[in-house]
């Protein structure tokens, strides 16, 4: 597996490698949500508080564009393609990827899926080593696609993905069984053959039945570990107290907690 090079910035005063960025692709309901949970887990960092944790996750659904009132009217009725590229603002994603990988704090706006709509609260995210950013679309922009230095793709069966949509919008997002169906066969299985399926070619690696792939995902996290492994080396190289860590990975010797520096 073959990463990119991973540059250099200035943090604070201190040289420091740029975050590693993983892309997490896939249809919806797939479960990349659910791998990324999992990657979190496994590395130790999901009881850290925000501006203590090396690995962070984000969602492309916080990047939907806000829409006029005429397609808000279309929403309320199920007749808007939120699975098009178009329902997206590219252009803020790749900005807020630019600020991560500038070492930047970023602010993250919260999408209310009850309103489709961008809430005023934001979610702040801290520079970290590595951050995920999971969507159905995060393969399809050039630009974004290009900053990633890892691709997954979280590969599904169609039923299968049809049967988590179906209950989650019911229970989670206000919906009615009628509109999700309808939803789903009007757009989001059009939108996932048009535009999702043919990014599948890009990733760098294709993950079978999601999170219950537990080797494929291991193998994932022995990557990452090996990267702020290094990471640790490089800082420590540098004179920076960098505490050391343990990563969570079934197999090995050593188990225990990632630490940032404060």
């Amino acid at each position: 597996m073959a990463d990119k090079t991973v540059d250099f910035t200035t943090t604070n005063g201190l040289e420091s490698k740029t975050p590693f960025l993983i892309g997490v692709a896939g249809g919806t309901a797939s479960g990349k949500s659910t791998v990324c949970q999992r990657i979190v887990e496994k590395l130790g960092q999901q009881h850290k508080e925000q501006t203590e944790r090396r690995v962070v996750c984000i969602s492309q659904d916080s990047f939907y564009r806000e829409l006029t009132p005429s397609e808000r009217l279309r929403a309320e009725r199920g007749q808007f393609n939120f699975d098009h590229p178009d329902a997206f603002d590219d252009k803020k994603l790749l900005a807020t990827l630019n600020g991560i990988l500038q070492g930047k704090k970023v602010e993250v706006p919260e999408y209310n899926y009850i309103t489709n709509s961008i809430s005023n609260r934001t979610h702040t995210i801290y520079p970290a080593d590595v951050v995920l950013i999971e969507g159905i679309l995060v393969f399809y922009f050039p630009e974004v696609r290009e900053r990633f230095h890892m691709k997954l793709f979280v590969d599904t069966d169609s039923d299968t993905r049809l049967a988590r949509r179906v209950p989650r919008d019911i229970m989670e997002r206000g919906r009615d069984l009628e509109q999700v169906l309808n939803q789903y066969m009007n757009f989001v299985k059009p939108a996932f053959e048009e535009f999702c399926l043919p990014t599948k070619k890009f990733a760098d690696v294709i993950i079978p039945r999601g999170a219950d792939n537990i080797v494929a995902i291991d193998l994932i996290v022995q990557h990452i570990s090996e990267f702020l492994k290094r990471n640790v080396r490089e800082h420590n190289f540098m004179g920076v107290d960098y505490p050391g860590f343990c990563p969570s990975v079934p197999g090995s010797p050593q188990r225990g907690k990632i630490g940032r520096p404060h």
